[in-house]
């Protein structure tokens, strides 16, 4: 395993960040495809074998069982000081006012049920899932700032958002003298590119740690075009992502395939090798739900590109719908 520094912060995260949004009861939410307890656990252990450290979680993720699943394994198989624990807010918890979004009223609400649901008296990175048009960032932000005062939260971190709306956070938090972001969790794969055109470049600028999600497009740059799964089958998210460009993004998942065979290694490899290069990308998070997702993307960090590789990869790109900050 290698590590590397979060961002500009002391944080030391293994370059892989395993993604909890595949572990939790079914039924509890939208995606029909996640993976039960005991399953879950198998992954969260080979992980810590493997070395990663960085675990990604999000209070509505299963209605909260992600959260719960996560905290219980890593309380039996590590030492809660060696383990770097993620998890978000936003999104609605329950019906009725206050139920979602990034008021202080929800903030606070939310950290301690996530805290509880972890069974852990911290978060080392407490992110917003997405911004929040109903609530002036200055209030979410000072909230974000009094849970890292209070201890619940070491840092702080964002996901999915427009390039000004995360200046602008920025900006206000350095204002008022208030904890600032170090980490933007943002959607970045070979077929979709749309933030190298502004939050890239603002994150390299502000030395902000990036953690992408979707790394292998939800498994569509890892296996023939033909073949389906069930998330493929049944992952409306994902349908909506990159449904409307399939015919463009063929080109670039055939590409993946030619480079992956002429060096005997799984796609996965070629797909992650690409966004180690990209700066500043410090950790893909990589949603595992079988054992070999972690062994391959364990195994991808010994690829290093070659700049003509890196270059028919990039070549067929065209320009993709904005999805993920709306």
């Amino acid at each position: 395993m290698e590590y590397t520094k979060l961002g500009n912060t002391g944080l030391d995260v293994s370059r892989i960040c395993l993604g909890c949004m595949g572990f939790g009861e079914k039924g509890r939410w939208m995606h029909p495809w996640v993976i039960d307890e005991e399953s879950s656990r198998t992954i969260i252990q080979k992980a810590l074998e493997l070395g990663v450290n960085f675990f990604d979680t999000a209070n509505v993720y299963s209605d909260g069982t992600s959260e719960e699943f996560l905290g219980r394994a890593l309380k039996d198989y590590a030492d809660r000081d060696e383990v770097v624990i993620a998890t978000k807010v936003y999104f609605r918890m329950f019906e009725g006012p206050n139920g979602a979004g990034l008021s202080r009223k929800a903030i606070m609400t939310e950290i301690d049920k996530s805290l509880k649901r972890l069974g852990t008296d911290y978060v080392d990175l407490y992110q917003i899932h997405r911004w929040d048009y109903q609530t002036p960032i200055e209030e979410t932000m000072e909230a974000l700032h009094d849970v890292v005062k209070a201890g619940k939260a070491r840092y702080i971190g964002a996901s999915a958002m427009y390039a000004w709306q995360f200046m602008k956070a920025l900006h206000v938090a350095e204002k008022h003298g208030w904890t600032r972001f170090v980490s933007m969790q943002n959607h970045l794969n070979l077929i979709y590119r749309e933030e190298e055109r502004e939050m890239l470049p603002l994150c390299r600028e502000e030395k902000i740690g990036v953690i992408p999600y979707s790394p292998l497009a939800s498994g569509r740059l890892t296996r023939d075009w033909s073949e389906t799964t069930l998330r493929s089958e049944t992952d409306q998210v994902q349908k909506s992502k990159y449904g409307a460009t399939e015919d463009q993004d063929r080109l670039i998942v055939e590409r993946v395939a030619a480079i992956a065979e002429q060096r005997g290694v799984p796609r996965s490899h070629i797909a992650l090798a690409w966004l180690w290069q990209k700066e500043p990308v410090t950790a893909p998070i990589i949603g595992a739900t079988k054992i070999s997702h972690l062994e391959d993307a364990v195994a991808a960090l010994a690829v290093k590109l070659t700049p003509e590789e890196i270059a028919s990869l990039e070549e067929p790109y065209v320009p993709h719908r904005v999805v993920g900050a709306i």
